[in-house]
């Protein structure tokens, strides 16, 4: 489609109102119409209702049949989605490096893996020497410690469990240790997502490999298969061990809540976007991944003095409260147990240690008189980062070079030209396009908020309600008797638009600027809660574009409003705006859009971040829409770019 680029320095007739009216126009946009806490509230309210409910049964038989489901879904609709499935089907691939000195009764094996083809992910094995009969495993995962497998408590911890016979493989975590260049950032994954493929898969497939090679070794018993970690590593531990049912032993360590918990305490349980994957809540909570590991052993460690995330006092009862009535139903409810520690911090420290280590002789040696749960002294064995490295392959790949990868033919959906053919292939797209956003068909409320006039401009203060959803706020402002009005929006909110709206009111344009669901007024640091949208199923970008598709309808029914057309000002708004004229071809004549990008891959080429346009991550839109798509869907109203 041709694109028309308007020339950057504009005259208008009505240059002079711009210097008189600039002050009052800037005051208006500035108002405050919502405060500070709706749209925060409102985002809270609209995610809560769509969380899953503890799971409800009531006989081992049906709970047995639900958990078969539950693992299913989740890896087919959420964990291995797009080209995930094919990357799970490749062989574990390992390679057995040099073999260093331990300490007393264990050596160190460095290896590295292949979690998904070309990505190799670098571990150690603790092993126990002079091993002759079956003996537990333990996969020992790593959180957000920058040293990664060369941190203190990792190595304690592997350590411990091999002068106690158990066989520890220690993986390195990505973004962490020998993994922390920039290309493995945990929030790059979304990018992924845009192309239709589970950027949590990475995470998943790293954890079901370190169990395959784990338990391909020679003395792996099978029956004692033991997961522990802190924080992210905590969060990885309750996915592996409640998706994969050969772990046996399960201690996740300050590294999860449900998501309920996680809405109610976003400003500190912030976490990364893998935490929150796409779609999963339409499944299952994390309420019902720790009910998925029923009737194995499980412990649950939290710390009441917790400085980063999931406190104590917060996270841990709905944990236990959802899964304990599963466990007791199996008559093993002393396997679900809990731990909290009252030292200073987020730590997996020897206090934690020792409850794991009980644990672990409880159920892999029970009975044993020599077992002993306290920690065995190892500080003089610890070795250095350098001591400790394993060497990877220079062309290893990474998130970034698998998204530019899954991007490469991107998107599948060639425009016809034809005329007819591309009408068919609008009307296909556009109902396209509101499934793959979740588009809501959106009615208006408008509730009158006050205004002013001065010198013949009216500013009026609306709060319109979308559906009893969401509440966006929005300033009209009218000078003389307009023919035609523009819906304004930007990517820094409204009250940076006074120089556009100056501009369209010397045009003779009525100017409603709104911002929608996370900009300017309706922003309030809610990155959190965007994940938790794509959680839950939603889409933050299909909220922007109902609610700017249903203002337009609002707008185009009212007397003399003339034709309505939308103006967006910065990457995220030209975006929802074209989405949004997509979703409404009758009340949305027409598109001026400033800085809008010419590529939905940009946000791969260029490695744009997640936290700075969330709403274009959203699942799968690449492999349908590029900007080239999104234009087609509106001709042939008239667009203009620059």
């Amino acid at each position: 489609m041709k694109r028309t680029i308007l020339i950057a320095f504009l005259v208008w007739p009505g240059a002079a109102l711009f210097a008189a009216q600039q002050t009052e126009v800037q005051d208006w946009l500035s108002h405050e119409i919502i405060g500070g806490n709706l749209a925060l509230a409102e985002a809270q309210s609209f995610i809560a209702q769509r969380l899953p409910p503890a799971p409800q049964v009531h006989s081992v038989r049906q709970w047995d049949k639900r958990q078969s489901r539950l693992r299913k879904d989740l890896l087919d609709h959420v964990f291995l989605r797009g080209e995930a499935k094919k990357w799970a089907e490749a062989r574990t691939k390992v390679e057995w490096l040099e073999t260093i000195e331990g300490g007393p009764g264990y050596q160190i094996r460095k290896l590295r893996y292949e979690a998904l083809p070309g990505l190799w992910v670098p571990a150690l094995l603790y092993e126990p020497l002079h091993l002759s009969a079956k003996a537990p495993v333990s996969l020992d995962v790593n959180g957000h410690e920058p040293m990664g497998k060369a941190t203190e408590n990792i190595q304690i911890r592997c350590i411990n469990q091999a002068k106690r016979g158990i066989i520890a493989l220690n993986p390195e975590w990505f973004g962490m240790g020998q993994l922390t260049n920039g290309h493995f950032k945990h929030n790059q994954t979304s990018q992924m997502d845009l192309c239709g493929t589970s950027g949590t898969a990475p995470f998943y497939l790293a954890l079901k490999r370190g169990l395959d090679v784990l338990l391909s070794l020679e003395h792996a018993d099978p029956a004692r298969v033991a997961v522990s970690g802190l924080s992210g590593g905590g969060w990885q531990t309750i996915i592996i061990s409640s998706l994969d049912p050969r772990v046996t032993l399960a201690n996740p360590v300050a590294g999860y809540e449900g998501f309920l918990q996680r809405l109610r305490y976003s400003g500190s349980d912030i976490g990364d976007a893998e935490q929150a994957p796409c779609d999963m809540a339409l499944y299952a909570d994390y309420t019902h991944l720790t009910a998925l590991r029923a009737p194995r052993p499980t412990l649950l460690t939290y710390n009441a003095k917790d400085d980063c995330c999931f406190v104590a006092d917060y996270a841990l009862a709905p944990l236990i409260e959802a899964a304990n009535p599963i466990f007791q139903l199996y008559g093993q409810g002393d396997a679900l147990r809990y731990h909290i520690n009252y030292d200073q911090g987020h730590n997996f420290g020897q206090d934690n240690r020792q409850a794991f280590y009980r644990l672990v002789g409880d159920y892999f040696f029970p009975g044993d008189p020599a077992f002993d749960a306290r920690e065995i002294p190892s500080s003089d064995e610890l070795k250095t980062p350098a001591q400790l490295h394993v060497d990877l392959p220079v062309d290893n790949a990474d998130f970034h070079s698998l998204t530019l990868a899954l991007s490469k033919d991107l998107p599948r959906n060639p425009i016809p030209p034809d005329a007819a053919a591309f009408a068919r292939w609008q009307r296909a797209n556009r109902a396209r396009l509101r499934a793959l956003i979740k588009a809501i068909p959106y009615r208006v409320f408008a509730v009158h908020e006050g205004g002013g006039e001065t010198n013949g401009l009216t500013a009026t203060f609306w709060k319109l309600d979308l559906g009893g959803d969401w509440t966006v706020p929005a300033v009209e402002l009218v000078q003389g008797e307009p023919k035609e009005t523009v819906i304004l929006c930007g990517d820094t909110g409204r009250k940076n638009l006074a120089n556009e709206a100056v501009r369209l009111l010397a045009e003779g344009k009525r100017v409603l600027a709104v911002d929608p669901f996370f900009i300017g007024e309706s922003a309030n640091d809610m990155l959190v809660q965007v994940m938790l949208l794509n959680a839950v199923g939603q889409r933050a970008l299909g909220i922007q574009a109902s609610q700017v598709a249903a203002i337009a309808r609002w707008l185009q029914a009212q007397p003399g409003s003339g034709p309505v057309s939308v103006e967006a000002i910065g990457p995220r708004s030209s975006v929802l705006a074209l989405a949004a004229a997509g979703l409404e071809d009758k009340a949305i004549s027409r598109l001026d859009l400033r800085d809008c990008p010419s590529s939905l891959g940009e946000m791969i080429t260029r490695n744009i971040r997640f936290e700075q346009r969330p709403e274009l991550c959203c699942f799968g839109l690449l492999e349908a829409f590029d900007i080239k798509q999104l234009e087609a869907l509106i001709a042939p109203r008239l667009m203009h770019s620059q």
